[in-house]
């Protein structure tokens, strides 16, 4: 018989002056998403923190890293943990690791925070999920890093590539990805190896279906801590929020104001910024529509990561804590939801833009959720 071994979890915890005992699972540390629905209005509702199934508490709110342009994210970095930040979201593919790396030594020598103080986030390429490579492609994560140690480590997609060295987007000789299908299974045995050597505190998941998720809790020795998708009013994901709140697993939402900056982006998608619902319900708070996409997720206790490299908006997206949505306003932003995704790779055939990665056995997006 199969044993899972669940993250050692403290037998207790001090919870506004009552002490609770938590055997095992993941909670926030205000009791939870269902409280917040449930308090009334003028209550603080989201908690700073997730309480993960491994122990380890996690910031609900960070800075996201992707698309950030070279040059920028090392004072972005620095910007954000001066505002009070203490959650960093990192991956390998977005090429600014040494970057974060050196805006943490700064941050580290002069006394800004601890090491012990940030929660840090990286993610395990598609080209590595050979066993045998993934903990060298942390270990690279880490030298970049200049980190001893990851809180969370993902795999950033359940798709696999062919390993090429260096090489993140490997081609045959007419252009196209060369796929491979490594188990994800096995990469997460080799996952839960770097938890054992200390590499990371915790482990988990990103791009996932359910039924991935599924077969990784069937064979795992350790629970996956955290799905990350993407998540958004036009992508609200409530059916996987709930599967994974069942299964104790955090999510966090990644590109939650709609990822306006990515490359491919055209006139004719829809925008979570310029939306006139949502402004209407940002200017009734004085807020901007940016800060109601993230207290939107905050409230319902998704962990929420938005991307910036500008001053002025770092600090607004970290400033969501002093106003609550209205039930009606958060069940009305999940009335948009149309399974509308703005961070799905794409190719062009026959003129068409199509998901490129659809053909892999492993592509995420075919379920429903």
């Amino acid at each position: 018989m199969k044993v899972r071994l669940i993250y050692l979890f403290a037998a207790t915890c001090l919870l506004s002056g009552v002490l609770i005992c938590i055997s095992e699972g993941m909670r926030t540390e205000n009791e939870g998403n269902e409280e917040c629905r449930e308090a009334d209005s003028g209550a603080e509702c989201n908690s700073d923190m997730k309480i993960l199934s491994s122990g380890e508490k996690m910031p609900i709110i960070g800075l996201g890293t992707w698309k950030g342009k070279p040059g920028m994210v090392e004072k972005a970095v620095l910007e954000a943990l001066k505002a009070g930040y203490r959650h960093i979201d990192c991956a390998a593919v977005y090429g600014n690791e040494k970057e974060v790396g050196a805006a943490l030594k700064i941050a580290f020598d002069s006394g800004i925070v601890t090491r012990e103080e940030v929660f840090i986030t990286g993610k395990l390429w598609n080209t590595f999920h050979k066993p045998q490579h993934v903990k060298d492609a942390l270990a690279a994560s880490l030298r970049d890093l200049r980190l001893d140690y990851l809180d969370l480590y993902l795999i950033h997609w359940p798709i696999a590539f062919e390993f090429s060295g260096d090489e993140l987007f490997p081609k045959d000789k007419d252009g196209n990805l060369k796929y491979s299908e490594d188990s994800y299974l096995k990469t997460w045995k080799a996952m839960e190896e770097c938890v054992d050597e200390g590499l990371v505190k915790s482990i988990g998941l990103s791009n996932f279906n359910s039924v991935q998720i599924k077969q990784i809790l069937s064979a795992s020795r350790y629970l996956p801590a955290v799905l990350q998708v993407e998540s958004h009013p036009y992508l609200t994901q409530e059916k996987l929020i709930e599967f994974c709140n069942e299964q104790n697993i955090a999510v966090t939402a990644y590109s939650p104001l709609g990822s306006p900056d990515r490359p491919w982006a055209k006139k004719s998608d829809p925008s979570l910024l310029a939306d006139p619902r949502i402004v209407e319900i940002a200017q009734k708070y004085g807020k901007s529509p940016a800060q109601v996409l993230i207290r939107f997720q905050t409230q319902r206790g998704v962990i929420v990561i938005p991307k910036s490299v500008t001053p002025s908006r770092i600090k607004e997206n970290f400033e969501t804590t002093d106003f609550r949505l209205s039930e009606e306003e958060m069940r009305f932003l999940e009335s948009f939801d149309r399974n509308w995704r703005a961070c799905v790779p794409a190719i062009e055939v026959n003129g068409k833009s199509v998901p490129r990665d659809a053909s892999h056995p492993y592509f995420p997006f075919h379920e429903e959720f």
